[in-house]
């Protein structure tokens, strides 16, 4: 590869970590071009998957300002560029890594920690940012409904100690009648 071609592909694979959220570094040994097709396909637009050179991977991700991923470039590479929702693309793979057990994850980046095999494994275990988001949005609303719940309680129970404080005293006349009746 001539030098300019090398410093072509190290300035994209900067750019491509410089405008990722994170990235999953895999081996893709025995993996057929066909399943290497299938794999992108299924990662869609979450993430770009790219076979790399591990060398100029090093030194783009070092220009990056990426670090701890130099133990993880050994042997064939192939990165994932997830430029959207990070557990949906680790999920992607995981399913991938199921059903094709010649890719193996080796670890990641995200948000300037390296990560290995196992904690990308519990990101893919995560649920989608947007069932998240619901869940805390439904606990917010439990949290305000409560609240407006408590704040209703205070006047309606006044209501009914009133009520039945009226209703007691007047109990209470009509006994107090009736003896001064009987006598």
């Amino acid at each position: 590869m001539a030098r300019a071609d090398k410093a072509a592909v190290v300035a994209e694979l900067k750019n491509d970590f410089e405008s990722s959220s994170a990235a999953v570094l895999t081996e893709y040994r025995g993996l057929t071009v066909a399943q290497l097709k299938e794999l992108r396909r299924s990662l869609g637009d979450t993430a770009k998957f790219a076979v790399v050179k591990n060398t100029l991977t090093k030194i783009a991700a070092k220009d990056a300002g990426v670090e701890g991923l130099d133990a993880l470039l050994q042997g064939p590479s192939a990165i994932a560029f997830v430029k959207g929702d990070v557990v949906e693309a680790a999920k992607g793979l995981r399913e991938f890594s199921k059903a094709n057990p010649k890719l193996v994850i080796k670890g990641g980046y995200l948000e300037g920690k390296s990560l290995d095999a196992d904690q990308v494994t519990k990101l893919a275990d995560l649920e989608s940012r947007e069932v998240l988001l619901a869940k805390l949005a439904g606990a917010i609303k439990a949290k305000q409904s409560a609240a407006a719940a408590m704040f209703n309680a205070l006047p309606t129970q006044m209501a009914q100690l009133s009520d039945a404080l009226r209703a007691k005293r007047a109990e209470a006349g009509e006994t107090v009648t009736e003896e001064a009746s009987a006598e």
